[in-house]
């Protein structure tokens, strides 16, 4: 049971790093949350196989800043990409005159 509220406070930090960046037209809505999701259930699992108990301050959170970092991470290396990709492909279609 409480893997699936750190899961759900992962999803709740990804879709909250979706909206805090900015670039949020160039990546998909849902990058953040997944992302969120994933990082906090992988680092829970981590942690009780490591021993960490259940009740323990640490284990909550070490999951959800974890996952909160990386949400974040991905939504800025993502959008700087995208934005480069795309005046990339702008200058080369001005280019060749399309």
């Amino acid at each position: 049971m409480e893997l699936l509220f750190a899961v759900l406070g992962g999803i709740l930090l990804g879709a909250v790093a979706h909206v805090v960046v900015p670039w949020r037209r160039t990546r998909g809505v849902v990058v953040g949350p997944v992302v969120g999701g994933i990082v906090a259930a992988v680092l829970w699992e981590a942690l009780t196989w490591a021993g960490w108990p259940y009740d323990g301050t640490w284990i909550w959170v070490v999951p959800l800043l974890g996952a909160a970092a990386v949400a974040l991470v991905v939504e800025v290396v993502l959008g700087r990409r995208r934005t480069a990709a795309d005046q990339a492909h702008y200058e080369r279609s001005v280019k060749q005159g399309v």
